[in-house]
């Protein structure tokens, strides 16, 4: 895929006069991701990528982290890179990138800036065509960049002539675009020294006229009577939530998330109305936005998932597509302009509306615990009074995530899922990396128990690492989700029972994890006091309910899978 460089600019200092400082490949590189400000490198070691990790390792600005699969470590670099805004891991050649490939392509569905770089052989083994462990055994070593392509933003194979040239180009790829890209380092290139003659520059962002594009959307919104702004995941991408807030407080337009992207919009302004979710949503806000004549989505896609199998009433024509690189408002399109080019310039849209629009009131059910089985209806309600105002949520696909995205947040909340791309078993290690990336921040985890076998392993590293995060397992016997779509009893939706609260001492942390088994609300209640009042402590809560049970989004979402997929 062709990276496009308009209106960004890469700033060099150019060091002509100066004594020229002397780089191995691998240390430049590593500059270079520095200046993005990652602190963090994830992945797994492998003979073609050793000596390269000896340039990580060996700096004071940056600590390695080596997580249990290269699956793992690019769920944690997606994580990590979420809330610090950038990442970057690094696999060997073959199998390990490989297996890092279903990471890199959910980073990219719902553009999250990884930089994938690969420890690969040398060139002369290369251009000799050896049969080398790793690959094929049929002489070529451009398969796995080949397979990368559709799932990255841009590629690199480095050189020590192009070094200075490729990775500024690549990395600045990740950034303007927000998806991954995928670094093909040979492992005699990253030893070789260069003379780096110019310094890299974080890239700074270059505005571009696109008042036309803006005109077009004003001139539709002059003429409506009932709007709405649908947004997602792209506001998340590009941080554009004061840009947001500021338009719609300045034109009075109601405001509706997709759960692809919650998180993108404040809840606590005046203007948020809720979750639309299609025939699923609630019915004030089904109402309003089925019968809106001005649809803006902004930074979201409507997705199947988001619109309960596209269950939306509205009329196609009435929508204006807001996204990056793909702007449309009826005749007038685009597919170059930049998302912070058209948030930014819609605050110079001169119109204030007067509409009656739902209010959004947070959920605040009290639960009156008991010795009773415990309910998902009953789970939920008390997360919902135990989240803290600066707490990041990462909720797994299934019943985790469609029970969790109609919790009411907090401006300063963080919430992360991964509801397009939807790969079972993403959130632990992207806890892992969010919760690396600000140590500061309580991170809650929702998964269940069929996610959670997934990627267990990297609950060695969260404690190896002496981070902190709170798991919630819900053990509710098999894959919830989709025995709600097809086959409530099939043996193919059981799993195997473990037992969860020995995980810890299973990896070796028997003392350093406190574990909670709760079957009831009384015993949850007991749990959340245990974790408030040892917040120094990571926890791990195995939460066991009726396998009949599921929130009551899950089971409406089912039955719309089932009758989209026959």
């Amino acid at each position: 895929m062709t990276f496009n460089t308009d209106r960004f600019i890469l700033e060099v200092i150019n060091r002509k006069g100066e004594m020229e400082m002397k780089r191995r490949v691998g240390q430049y590189l590593m500059d270079c991701i520095s200046e993005f400000g990652v602190e963090t490198i994830f992945g797994v070691p492998g003979d073609f990528n050793l000596t390269f990790l000896d340039d990580i390792t060996e700096r004071d600005d940056m600590k390695w982290v080596g997580n249990t699969n290269e699956l793992n470590a690019s769920y944690a670099a997606d994580g990590y890179a979420r809330m610090h805004g950038m990442s970057a891991m690094v696999t060997t050649f073959g199998v390990g990138e490989l297996s890092a490939v279903n990471g890199i392509a959910g980073a990219y569905a719902e553009r999250v800036p990884v930089v994938q770089i690969t420890g690969a052989p040398t060139r002369s083994a290369e251009q000799a065509g050896a049969y080398l462990h790793h690959s094929l055994g049929e002489g070529s070593f451009d398969d796995y960049r080949q397979m990368y392509e559709p799932i990255t933003t841009s590629e690199a194979y480095i050189t020590p002539e192009n070094a200075q040239t490729e990775i500024p180009r690549i990395l600045t790829a990740a950034w303007t675009e927000k998806r991954p890209v995928h670094i093909h380092l040979p492992i005699d290139v990253a030893g070789e020294e260069i003379e780096v003659t110019e310094t890299f520059k974080h890239p700074k962002h270059q505005e571009s006229d696109v008042s036309n594009l803006v005109e077009a959307v004003e001139k539709r919104l002059k003429d409506a009577k009932q709007p709405v702004i649908l947004t997602g995941h792209e506001i998340n991408s590009f941080n554009l939530h004061e840009e947001l807030e500021q338009f719609v407080n300045q034109t009075h337009i109601p405001v509706a998330q997709l759960s692809l992207g919650k998180g993108a919009f404040n809840e606590e302004n005046p203007y948020y109305i809720g979750m639309y979710d299609g025939q699923v949503a609630e019915e004030q806000i089904k109402n309003y936005v089925d019968h809106s004549d001005c649809i803006l989505n902004i930074g979201g896609k409507l997705t199947d998932s988001a619109t309960a199998g596209f269950s939306y009433e509205f009329d196609l024509d009435d929508v204006i597509t807001i996204n990056h690189r793909n702007f449309q408002a009826g005749e007038t399109t685009s597919q170059d302009a930049h998302l912070i080019d058209l948030v930014q310039q819609l605050k110079n849209i001169d119109v204030q509306f007067d509409v009656d629009y739902p209010q959004y009131e947070r959920p605040s059910e009290e639960v009156q615990v008991s010795d009773e089985a415990l309910t998902q209806k009953q789970y939920f309600a008390m997360l919902q009074q135990f989240i803290k105002e600066d707490d990041v949520l990462l909720a797994d696909q299934g019943t985790s995530f469609f029970g969790s995205y109609n919790l009411g947040l907090s401006s300063n909340n963080m919430y992360i899922g991964q509801p397009l791309w939807g790969s079972i078993g993403y959130t632990l290690p992207a806890t892992l990396g969010s919760q690396i990336a600000n140590k500061e921040r309580r991170n809650l985890l929702l998964v269940g128990e069929g996610a959670l076998q997934l990627t267990v392993q990297d609950i060695a590293v969260m404690m190896r690492e002496d981070i902190k995060p709170v798991l919630f397992v819900i053990n509710n016997d098999g894959y919830t989700v989709e025995r709600k779509i097809h086959g409530e009893r099939a043996p193919y939706n059981d799993i195997t029972q473990w037992q969860y609260t020995m995980l810890p001492e299973v990896f070796g942390g028997k003392y350093q994890v406190m574990t909670h088994h709760v079957d009831t609300s009384k015993q949850l209640q007991d749990a959340l006091n245990q974790i408030d009042q040892h917040s120094d402590r990571m926890h791990l809560v195995e939460v066991k309910m009726n396998i009949d049970d599921a929130p009551e989004k899950l089971i409406k979402l089912g039955k719309v899978f089932a009758n989209q997929n026959g």
